[in-house]
Formats: C-alpha cells, structure tokens, sequence
C-alpha cells in the first residue's frame, strides 16, 4: 500500500512540474516535502509541522510545504533515494544512515554512550570535523539543512524485562538498518533485527521481535507498549538528527530560498530541543499510566561492556585513523 501512494504521489509531483529544477506550481511557488517516520503528537512531528509554518511564513507564500508523517512517503532509505532522484523532499537522519551514505566516520556519533552529554554533542556538530563531514556528503548528494535538532535519548522497550546486562543475551532487538547500530547492539549480547520503524507494531505483534529501543516519544507515538510492557531505561545513545535533502533539488533554489530552510530549519530545532526536554517527565508518566512497568538499570555496566565497540575492526575499519581521539579531544572542548 505505501508503494502504492508513493507511486501516486510521484505521478502527482510529475504533472505539477516540481521535478523540474525545482519549479514549483502553477502558482509559481517552489513545492517542498517534509517526509518522516514519527506519528501525530510527537514532538519532532510538531516541530516540524512548525518549521512548515515558518518557510512558508518567511518565504512570503512563494514556498509551500507538505508534511507527510507515519512514513506516508516510505522508509527513510526510500526517501534518501527519492531525495537523489532530484525530488523536492526533506526528511531526518543520524550519523549511522549517513556512515552507509558516503561518510563513514559520522557513524561514530551513533556509538553506544559516545554522548556523555548533550554539551558534548553540540561541540561536535560545531567542529571543523563536522564541516568537513558535510562537505563529504554534498558529495555523495546529500544536503544537510538543520543539524541541530534532539532527538532524546534512546531506551528499550521490551516483551520481557531487561533489568541487567544478562538479560539482553538473545534478545531480538529492532534496530534501524544501519552498520553502527547493528554492531552497537550486538557488544550488548542481543541479536538486532533491522527494520522500517513503521513495521514494528505488526513485528511484535507476531513474536517477529522481542523489543525495540527508540526515544520515548517515538516508543509511545508507535503505540508499541500495546504489545511490549517493560520499559527499560537504558539511555544507551544521546541522539541527535539531522535533516537534509538532496543537493540536486537544493541547487534548483533560489540563493533566498536556500537561506529561509537554513534560517527556518535552525530556529524548528531550538522549538524541538525544548518540547523534546518538556515532554521526556510527561512521557514517562504516560507509561507508567497505561501499565508499562518501568525499570531501572546500571547504566554504568552497559556502557562498559559496549565499549568494546570502538575498537571493533570492521567498525574502525571504516573510519579515518584517529576518529575516535579526536573527536573526544573535540568534546573535551580542547580542539575545535
């Protein structure tokens, strides 16, 4: 079905004319499409359905943006592909999509507990590091807009309880399809299972998986604690995301319309940074309201048995020698 509307839509973007160059409608404007995988209430959904509102607002109406969420649009593989096409589309990604995209040292972001703070993640995206990363994906087609957007804390949610280190051994664990993660998952001693977000609720349905590990808004946005009801608080990656598209539809815009989405995309990220602190309290208690048991572990534990993660050698394998300590010297705010 979602190939179906995918296929419709693009016949619909064909016969207004938005593939080419960029030109807009018939009205002129330049048509913009915001696809991602989060649901209705989620704060990343509201920010971007704000962000919307903005390019719009400051573009004068000469931009018009969709928001297509629930993965209306496909999988975020499916969009990066729409996206080198030459379509109009914006959509979200980590450092572990970008590592299997043409940039393998961004992968390292997406390590288990390589975040000890958000301070520390800020100082990465504001590094010359960083830049140079951006650089490399403008090479392989993709134009990051908006780096700074939190996306929180990823914790595992869970058919049986996970209370300590043991109990992740055999664990079917639904994992994004990308290298870092799948690799990051397994120091744990579970086994990942790489899957589209939106086949997840069907997936624990039929025993397919034993969990999933996600922040807590996008865990409670999927309705998956339906089927899964241990939560445990594993905080096991500080994630940031990126939003991006594709340098053929960002070079069809005008000089003025390419800064409005940066402006915009930066300001939509301070908006969700603080709906994303606001709500983690709230999400929380609407768990432990709809019976989830909510539980505690040693977080310290687990970072130590995943830190044999950066030395693994088809992880380092990928990266520029000396990643790993320059990026801590980056953190520790002693390199820019």
């Amino acid at each position: 079905m979602k190939r179906l509307i995918l296929l419709f839509l693009v016949f619909a973007l064909a016969a207004t004319g938005v593939f080419a160059g960029g030109a807009g409608d018939r009205h002129g404007r330049v048509l913009v499409q915001i696809g991602l995988e989060n649901h209705p209430g989620e704060p990343i959904t509201d920010a971007i359905y704000h962000w919307a509102r903005l390019i719009e607002e400051r573009s004068g109406g000469t931009m018009q943006v969709q928001v297509f969420p629930s993965s209306i649009l496909g999988s975020k593989n499916e969009l990066i592909d729409q996206m080198l096409a030459g379509m109009p589309v914006i959509t979200l990604a980590d450092g572990g999509f970008f590592a299997d995209r043409g940039a393998p040292d961004m992968g390292i972001t997406m390590g288990p507990y390589f975040f000890g703070s958000w301070d520390d993640a800020w100082r990465v995206i504001e590094s010359e590091w960083w830049r140079e990363q951006s650089q490399i994906l403008e090479g392989q087609g993709l134009k990051i807009l908006a780096p700074n957007f939190v996306y929180g804390e990823r914790h595992t949610l869970t058919t049986r309880p996970i209370r300590t280190l043991e109990d992740f051994q055999g664990l079917r664990l639904r994992v994004p399809n990308n290298l870092m993660q799948i690799r990051g998952t397994e120091v744990l001693g579970a086994s990942p299972t790489p899957l589209p977000l939106g086949d997840v609720y069907t997936a624990l349905q039929q025993g397919i998986i034993d969990g999933v590990e996600n922040p807590l808004f996008v865990l409670y946005g999927g309705r998956f604690h339906e089927i899964a009801r241990y939560l445990t608080l594993t905080a096991h990656i500080r994630l940031i995301t990126t939003w991006f598209t594709g340098t053929i539809f960002w070079n069809s815009l005008s000089p003025e319309h390419q800064r409005i989405l940066l402006e915009t995309g930066y300001e939509a990220g301070l908006y969700n940074n603080d709906l994303v602190a606001r709500s983690e309290a709230d999400f929380i208690n609407r768990f432990r309201a709809a019976g989830v048991e909510i539980i505690e572990i040693d977080q310290g534990r687990l970072q130590a048995a995943t830190s044999p993660f950066y030395t693994l050698p088809d992880i380092t394998a990928r990266w520029t020698p000396g990643l790993y300590e320059r990026l801590n010297r980056i953190k520790a705010g002693t390199e820019r």
